[in-house]
């Protein structure tokens, strides 16, 4: 009998991995206030405009003037701050909080953000998003040092620098810990009488600077600001380290000054519609997207369909442009989750239908360009385009509003293993035949900078954007993947309840 509950156990998960393995999934969400009467409200408030960027697990930690307060869970935001209790609990008109996805350290609470450590000169928590190049190789060499490090994520690695700093003053501390590490993030830290929020030499992932009645905020995104009706002031700059108390704000640039490359795959996938970044309106810029797919690859057909929900902006845009009609061919179930029924071959093979159904009306008979935004290993597509051919379709072209991911990414993304990018395995022709589409193209590399407003292109000698998911061009050193570094986890705590 126990036999047969594994085996099933394990089926469900291979059923769950191939709906959710075809996708780039999320990176994390800071937030941060300072100086509000309902900051752990607040602070839950914009953790859930930014769900988005992580699922997994959610944490916030206030200061009441006198002590800190936690509350770390896993799950989703609503499932845990919602209640008035928690919110009761977490008093103090400062508070930080984070939504997790892990990309760098396993799925378990010890590694549930914000995280803390009490110093000589007080407490620090801190929450990040990103992914720093050369966690584990600064780690182990801390670890031999004599460090014991409570969690498997690289934010901790923070945390130990600024408690080993000689240095006096708390941010002189943190800006110490942060230039030594590499990669991509944005962190918010907070003391016993600051917010700080900085942002990585490059300006990689994004941070946002508002104010809410007189209160400073952090966030990675303008949405969250909206959801509580704060003024967005400005954009973190990159390299920019920003020092929040009652008396006012100071701006620190320890690293000089950078030309700034903003991940593009923030506008492509990653940023809510309704947000704005570095000016430009992430919808809008998704629309574009569509457009200058259409103008780069149209073809003869009768309807534009986007694959929900990810690929509904940039098919308005490809609609518009081509004067083809949009329809909503594809109808997706929102509330999918792990299957009830025991997942047998015949269930499997029913697939991406569980949580895309086919809208039979606007695609029988008829020649249908199927609008996503990005192609990562191409398994959830193959079952789409024979969906819609189940369902009638004469033709079924496939078009892509960002070009062929073929480079893993080490910045926060949890993309698969090169080896199992679709992209990296076949050319054009070879990807064509494995989806099964009778055309398809993707966006060109220069096609999403004149999307982004650059007529000339991408510049090659200094690239306005940070796009080595398309072009292998990492602006960071990649320290932890050098062959001289030992990058194998070493013997840890595996929680179980």
């Amino acid at each position: 009998m126990s036999s047969g509950v594994s085996n099933n156990s394990a089926a469900l998960e291979e059923l769950q991995a191939d709906f959710d393995g075809d996708t780039l999934h999320e990176e994390c969400g800071v937030f941060g206030i300072l100086g509000h009467d309902d900051a752990a409200a607040l602070t839950a408030l914009g953790l859930h405009a930014l769900q988005h960027r992580g699922q997994e697990a959610a944490g916030i930690v206030t200061f009441d003037g006198d002590q800190f307060r936690s509350e770390r869970h896993m799950g989703l935001v609503g499932d845990h701050f919602t209640q008035q209790e928690t919110i009761d609990n977490l008093k103090g008109p400062y508070a930080i909080g984070h939504v997790r996805y892990s990309t760098t350290g396993e799925a378990a609470l010890r590694n549930v953000q914000p995280l803390f450590a009490e110093l000589d000169g007080g407490g620090i928590a801190i929450c990040h998003n990103g992914n720093f190049t050369n966690a584990m190789t600064v780690r182990r060499q801390l670890i031999k040092d004599g460090a014991i490090c409570q969690s498997t994520s690289d934010s901790e690695v923070v945390l130990q620098l600024v408690a080993r700093s000689r240095e006096k003053k708390i941010v002189d501390r943190f800006i110490e810990a942060i230039s030594q590490m590499e990669g991509a993030y944005s962190l918010v830290a907070l003391t016993r009488k600051k917010l700080i929020g900085a942002r990585d030499p490059y300006g990689i992932r994004p941070l946002v600077l508002g104010d809410l009645n007189g209160a400073p905020i952090f966030a990675s995104e303008t949405c969250a600001l909206d959801i509580i009706g704060a003024k967005f002031i400005r954009e973190v700059e990159n390299g920019e380290v920003v020092v929040c108390t009652p008396g006012g704000i100071e701006s620190y640039f320890p690293f000089g000054k950078r030309p700034s490359r903003p991940d593009i795959f923030e506008y492509i996938y990653f940023s809510r519609p309704d947000s704005v970044l570095n000016g430009h309106s992430v919808y809008d810029v998704r629309k574009r997207f569509g457009r200058v797919l259409a103008q780069e690859s149209a073809v003869e057909a009768d309807v534009i369909v986007p694959v929900p929900d990810s690929g509904v902006p940039a098919a308005l845009g490809f609609a518009a442009e081509s004067g083809v009609p949009f329809e909503l061919g594809i109808i997706r179930n929102h509330y999918v989750g792990r299957t009830f029924i025991e997942p047998t071959q015949q269930i499997r093979t029913l697939g991406v239908k569980l949580k895309h159904s086919a809208n039979r009306a606007q695609i029988e008979g008829k020649r249908v360009v199927l609008v996503d935004d990005s192609l990562v290993r191409g398994t959830t597509s193959v079952k789409i385009v024979q969906m819609i051919r189940d369902a009638g379709a004469k033709e079924v072209h496939f078009r892509l509003a960002s070009p062929p991911i073929k480079f893993s990414d080490y910045y926060g993304i949890d993309t698969p293993v090169r080896e199992k990018l679709l992209a990296a395995k076949y050319d054009l022709e070879g990807m064509r035949k494995y989806i099964g589409a009778d055309t398809l193209a993707f966006l060109s590399i220069d096609g999403v900078y004149r999307a982004m407003g650059h007529e000339n292109g991408r510049d090659n000698e200094n690239p306005q954007f940070t796009d080595h998911c398309f072009t292998g061009d990492y602006p960071t050193p990649l320290t932890d993947l050098s062959d001289d570094v030992d990058t194998r986890q070493a013997p840890r705590l595996v929680e179980t309840g």
